[in-house]
């Protein structure tokens, strides 16, 4: 059985280096793990590691703008409506790979994953290829910064749920900003103490968070307001969102993310069952 898990979300989430530790880790507990670049946009050091399959083999972002004159997003478009058209490429190119765990490393174009037809479509033939696929959606931890923000990434990460109909993790990054020490001047301080205290209400996304934004404009525009309620009650009739909590500089961190995302798909299903590992209690939800 062949796995396969896209890394998605929007750009700056972190995940090339979420992907470079993802493998690093699999490696380490002998897994036969690949990485494969799904952004035709990727330049040439983006990866600690040399995909094995790499789509800029096939049509890169740079050779399409010069020579189509096309912008970045119509020729982003344009690179996966060729990968489309040669799908045979991909399953040659994965052919080689039979036993492997795969990581995609997709582009941070999030409207991809939201509501155009390239990645489900994608999704369809890896199935027909006998790859069991999964996704991750990251989203960094500085969105808990702008409340607005932060809930335009949740109901994106819902979208691309929606859209991708499969197996799906999202992930909380960078979490060493949120809980660093606020008095440590290395960082921690511009998140402050109130992130960190309220992080399990971002974590599992409470929509009471939307209501009475300190100097929200809702009494001044009466439809920002009516939006605002929309958008909670969206998010209280669907609890599709949650997230898990990834700090890169904590291995334990690391395996409770990879432990969640081997149980979504059911990795190893032949072997004995399972359970993801879950956080120690108080780790996040507590941090006074």
């Amino acid at each position: 059985m062949r796995y396969a898990v896209l890394v998605t979300g929007p750009a700056g989430a972190g995940k090339s280096t979420f992907s470079t530790s993802f493998m690093t880790h699999l490696r380490m507990a002998k897994r036969p793990v690949n990485i494969v670049n799904l952004d035709p946009a990727a330049t040439g050091d983006a990866f600690e590691y040399e995909p094995a399959i790499d789509i800029r083999d096939l049509v890169s972002l740079e050779d399409v703008m010069s020579e189509m004159g096309y912008g970045p997003n119509g020729g982003l478009v344009y690179c996966f409506e060729y990968l489309l058209q040669n799908m045979d490429w991909l399953e040659e190119e994965l052919g080689g790979y039979d036993e492997d765990y795969l990581i995609i490393d997709c582009p941070g174009q999030i409207e991809l994953y939201t509501h155009h037809p390239f990645l489900p479509t994608l999704v369809r033939n890896l199935t027909r290829m006998g790859i069991r696929t999964s996704a991750v959606y990251l989203l960094e931890s500085q969105f808990v910064e702008d409340r607005y923000k932060y809930f335009s990434g949740v109901l994106s990460a819902m979208s691309a749920m929606v859209n991708l109909e499969v197996p799906w993790i999202n992930i909380m990054s960078k979490m060493d900003l949120i809980t660093s020490n606020p008095d440590d001047p290395s960082g921690g301080a511009r998140n402050g103490r109130r992130a960190r205290k309220d992080i399990a209400r971002y974590l599992e996304p409470d929509p009471l968070l939307l209501a009475g934004v300190p100097g929200a404009p809702a009494e001044a525009n009466p439809r920002f307001h009516a939006l605002n309620q929309a958008i909670v009650q969206l998010i209280e009739d669907h609890p599709l969102v949650s997230f898990l909590p990834l700090d890169l500089t904590s291995t334990d961190s690391l395996e409770t993310v990879v432990s969640h995302i081997d149980f979504t798909m059911q990795y190893g299903e032949d072997e004995e069952p399972k359970e993801p590992h879950d956080l120690d209690e108080g780790d996040f939800a507590d941090m006074e």
